[in-house]
């Protein structure tokens, strides 16, 4: 055996500990720094702005929760639409899509979405894992991204109520049947349930950690997927609950980045309005490293902004609240040097009209307003998604009922109320221009 010189020894040791170094800063889920080479068509952050590739990434876009389903081959399933809205919101400019990788539990409940992807605990339906899987392809194939959200507190889609009830927690009340305040009164445990927290992040790793059946690539791999969503607007619910909500939010955003460091991690936080009125509260879950950027989310009917009867008249007052949430949060993450996406904001139908062909001159003023505030520089944000892109659906009922077409309003809203239908003409094109006035200025 040949002898090895002492530098070669020195050389080679130095060589196996930084690839050690490398290699616990992946298992560990370490966010990539602005030296880090960047996959390309992976968006990233760097200097408190996005990228994409090498350019400065801006974005008008949608939620479009239900993508999945229609995905899917089996009940709810419409592929043939799906092709046609993705080829729609691609042509209007809106390549940013906020999607529910799938619900959580019982079916044929009020209010509550169906088919649903997980159904007991760890046990998925193979049905809507398709769906999931073909909307990613698709939208890899159109250059598109999508922010997929695992996770909910509100009862639409099963979420906090369903971990609960699977934690051993006890039934839980159904806000059609047993009020909200009852609601959040039973789900403010989620955050200091360990069982339901455990079985939450154990399902966050179950997805992230897929192959995609119809491209052969890890989730991890696929440039479709801009950002894993711990929630959608996940809350604590309870005063007494804020500093096990937030280590929840900070142990799901370790656990995500420890299967797929590559993609970028948020919260779905609304803001203050869902951090108990609390802003250092929101300050803090997106201050931590693997957290790479800030959501907020506005309703101004819901906030009680607007009123049923004043959603026009109110709209100057609208738009200085909107200002004053967007400032604040704003300056409460500079010091962290990272972007702010307002991820969901939405306004109803002028007279609160559900019908399609109804007029929507409020919300399409509201909608101008907010989109000016996305930008590079003080006072404004790197991107939106408005709530929520209704396309081609036909609404059949006022409530959801099983078997009717999934419109942008979740199955507890006015079907309509707040969905952008392919029809509305004024709505689709000013998205249009100001998305592509937005790419042009780059």
């Amino acid at each position: 055996m040949k002898k090895t010189s002492r530098s070669t020894l020195r050389l080679l040791r130095s060589s196996v500990a930084a690839l050690s170094a490398i290699a616990i800063a992946t298992s560990c889920g370490t966010a990539k720094t602005d030296a880090d080479p960047a996959k390309p068509g992976f968006v990233t952050v760097k200097d408190g702005q996005f990228y994409l590739d090498d350019s400065v990434y801006n974005f008008v876009g949608t939620n479009f929760w239900y993508g999945a389903i229609l995905g899917s081959e089996g009940r709810g399933g419409d592929r043939t639409r799906l092709l046609a809205e993705l080829d729609s919101l691609h042509a209007m400019g809106l390549d940013n899509l906020r999607i529910l990788a799938g619900g959580d539990g019982n079916v044929s409940l009020p209010s509550h979405i169906e088919p649903t992807l997980q159904t007991a605990p760890g046990v998925y339906n193979d049905t809507i894992l398709a769906g999931l899987d073909f909307l990613i392809s698709e939208m890899e194939k159109r250059g598109m991204k999508a922010v997929v959200y695992l996770n909910n507190a509100w009862e639409w889609s099963g979420g906090y109520g369903q971990y609960l009830e699977w934690a051993g927690e006890g039934k839980c009340p159904l806000p059609s049947v047993d009020g909200y305040e009852a609601y959040m009164n039973f789900v403010s445990r989620f955050p200091r349930s360990q069982k339901a927290r455990e079985l939450a992040i154990s399902h966050a790793r179950n997805i992230v950690g897929r192959t995609n059946r119809y491209t052969g690539l890890p989730y991890s791999e696929s440039p479709a997927i801009m950002s894993w969503q711990i929630a959608n607007e996940p809350r604590a619910f309870s005063q007494e609950g804020k500093e096990e909500f937030a280590a929840w939010i900070e142990a799901t955003a370790k656990a995500i980045k420890e299967v797929d460091p590559n993609h970028l991690v948020s919260t779905g936080s609304e803001g203050r309005h869902g951090c108990e009125q609390d802003l250092e509260l929101w300050k803090k879950i997106h201050s931590y490293p693997e957290v790479d950027y800030a959501n907020i989310h506005m309703w101004p009917y819901n906030w009680s902004w607007v009123g049923k009867e004043t959603l026009r008249d109110s709209l100057e007052s609208a738009k200085r609240h909107t200002a004053d949430y967007i400032s604040d949060h704003l300056t409460a993450i500079a010091p962290a040097g990272k972007p702010v996406v307002i991820e969901e904001f939405g306004f109803p139908r002028d007279n609160m009209a559900i019908e399609k062909g109804t007029p929507v001159t409020a919300r399409d003023e509201y909608y101008s307003y907010v989109i000016d505030f996305v930008g590079n520089g003080p006072g404004k944000v790197a991107g939106i998604n408005f709530w929520g892109w209704g396309g081609l659906a036909e609404p059949t009922h006022r409530s959801w009922l099983p078997g009717d077409q999934y419109t942008g309003d979740p199955a507890q809203e006015d079907q309509g109320l707040n969905s952008v239908f392919a029809s509305d003409s004024t709505t689709v094109s000013l998205l249009r221009e100001r998305a592509a006035a937005l790419k042009n200025a780059k």
